[in-house]
């Protein structure tokens, strides 16, 4: 099995490299296109800017390939919020693969931004989360936010409910960071995996 890592101007690919491979499995880190749409398992991280880092797919049509891929997909955080229809960091149209809109957290009382820590999952559901993740811990380092809807495969509580993870036909994707969270994230990978 094959499986790439999207390699674009965004952090974060090293950690996500080494979590694979102590899984067995090594992960080709690329921005081949070609590579990419051989590959069986596709994986799009991201510690960035919304707004930056779509005009970088767009200029190298990263984006076109990406919404147009038949195997299964994986996006983290920044690769789960560019999979939405609209930023508002930036202010950006995004990938559109899910019709949500990402949000800035608000500032308030015992809400600090980013929202950074570990936070439970609830209302777990879907393909790639098991039923005994539900009030798990799970590692977040975010800003911005995906809306709860119809496609959430979980949710955490920050201020108030958000999108934890999402799924929607062969498309994936957490807000936290599986590869920094312990065993669950562990679980989740190995899950995306064996899809």
């Amino acid at each position: 099995m094959k499986t790439v890592i999207i390699k674009y101007n965004a952090g974060n690919i090293r950690s996500l490299y080494f979590a694979l491979k102590r899984l067995g499995v090594e992960a080709e880190v690329t921005g081949n296109p070609d590579k990419i749409r051989k590959a069986d398992k596709v994986i799009f991280p991201g510690v960035g800017e919304a707004s930056t880092t779509m005009s970088y797919l767009r200029e190298r049509e990263l984006d076109k390939l990406i919404t147009g891929l038949k195997q299964d997909f994986l996006g983290i955080c920044l690769g789960m919020q560019l999979m939405c229809s609209f930023s508002e960091e930036g202010n950006v149209p995004c990938l559109g693969i899910f019709p949500s809109k990402v949000r800035r957290f608000e500032p308030a009382s015992g809400v600090k931004v980013p929202h950074m820590g570990w936070n439970q999952l609830e209302r777990v559901k879907g393909k790639l989360l098991d039923p005994c993740m539900e009030g798990g811990y799970v590692y977040f380092v975010h800003s911005y936010y995906v809306e709860a809807g119809p496609l959430t495969s979980a949710t955490a509580f920050y201020g108030s409910a958000f999108s934890a993870a999402i799924e929607q036909d062969n498309f994936y994707a957490t807000q936290f960071h599986p590869e920094k969270s312990g065993y669950i994230g562990s679980k989740i990978l190995k899950n995306f995996l064996e899809l």
